[in-house]
């Protein structure tokens, strides 16, 4: 008689990988296919550029979540359940590319577009699955597992579609060799919570854009976005719960670290996305309108539990952000080139980025009443 003892199946996707070890381990298979070239652009670190970051783990392993256990328990079953299990991989709904045939500047423009939400993505993936090995809260080290997975899913995801293009990020490199930020929790609370809340916010604005405007949808990775910026929504509310087990946090001076992230952040990404002019073009988005609409959804988003919002229709913050984009511009000039000349151009550029920053910051904030109840479902 022949018999043959079956064998648990790996999963060969990282869609379909329900730990972060598995999806980080078909990422590592396929990482001998990488480039070297993506590989160096994620390798890098400026202010606009996505950081991988580390904090004290003892201090997170001690977090007491008893006073938002009911709150709790209902987004951690929601996680469990894993929605979006398998979704993040190529099915008959992935049009053809034809990288070769795209516009060069929007081609360059695309991928470092790629490049940059790859990073920015593992860079949570290793954050979370740093602190699930670190930790032994039961609570928070699950919470860490599931965000890790998840994370590491859409890495995965967006390097598929880099491949297609001829590159992608070795991740595994990545998360040996890039250099690591210090981070207190506090700090990773309120610049982890804003990421994924404007990550939502940034990819439900395209996604209902391209859904009305299907001429602009240049490349299948947009479908994806509902569902994406849906995991996004979830880690924010998770980060949100994380603030509010700590009245401190949002109270006091603390206060004004809030506004700082939030005008940081909100900085960060006008500066980020006038650097591709011929991306935005080709989706029809104007980036300013873009950049006022993601604001908008964000602060709504962020009144769950920040005391503050930023005063977005303030005629001094849209002039601003103007004057920030361009002292970066200039200053990002001045760098490819030398002599005392250039060195004098960029000291002149800095100067000015940081007074457009400090004027943004010093805009009076808006205040308002934290609501009691703090979770909050996707609805844009």
């Amino acid at each position: 008689m022949n018999i043959q003892t079956s064998k648990t199946t790996a999963p060969r996707h990282t869609a379909d990988a329900t730990t972060v070890e598995e999806g980080l381990a078909i990422q590592e298979e396929q990482a001998k296919f990488d480039s070297t070239a993506a590989t160096e652009v994620a390798m890098q670190n400026t202010l606009l550029t996505p950081r991988f970051y580390t904090t004290d783990f003892d201090e997170l392993d001690a977090l007491d979540v008893s006073s938002v256990r009911g709150e709790w328990d209902e987004l951690i079953a929601q996680m469990v359940s894993d929605p979006n299990k398998g979704h993040f991989r190529k099915t008959d709904a992935w049009d053809h590319v034809d990288w070769d045939g795209m516009e060069p500047q929007l081609r360059k423009e695309f991928i470092d577009f790629l490049i940059s939400s790859c990073t920015a993505e593992f860079s949570g993936c290793v954050l979370y699955k740093e602190m699930k090995r670190r930790g032994s809260n039961a609570d928070i080290t699950q919470l860490f597992q599931l965000m890790a997975r998840d994370e590491a899913r859409h890495a995965g995801f967006i390097n598929d579609a880099l491949r297609e293009a001829g590159v992608a990020v070795n991740l595994g490199f990545l998360t040996q060799k890039k250099k690591y930020t210090y981070f207190r929790p506090k700090f990773i609370y309120y610049a982890t919570y804003l990421s994924e809340k404007i990550g939502y916010a940034r990819y439900i604005t395209i996604f209902r854009h391209l859904q009305a405007h299907p001429e602009h949808r240049f490349h299948p990775i947009f479908k994806w976005f509902e569902e994406w910026c849906n995991d996004e929504f979830s880690h924010g509310e998770a980060f949100a719960l994380l603030i509010k087990t700590d009245p401190k946090l949002t109270s006091g001076h603390n206060v004004l670290w809030i506004k700082f992230f939030l005008t940081a952040v909100y900085a960060t990404m006008y500066v980020r996305d006038h650097q591709r002019p011929a991306f935005h073009a080709a989706l029809g988005v104007d980036p300013d309108w873009y950049a006022h609409e993601v604001f908008t959804k964000t602060s709504a988003l962020s009144r769950q539990i920040f005391p503050i919002t930023l005063d977005i229709d303030n005629p001094r913050w849209q002039a601003g952000l103007v004057k920030l984009q361009k002292a970066n511009a200039d200053l990002a000039r001045a760098k490819q080139d030398s002599g005392l000349g250039a060195m004098l151009r960029q000291v002149s550029a800095q100067a000015r980025a940081a007074t457009a920053f400090a004027g943004l910051f010093f805009i009076p904030a808006k205040r308002h009443q934290v609501p009691t109840s703090t979770r909050m479902e996707p609805a844009y």
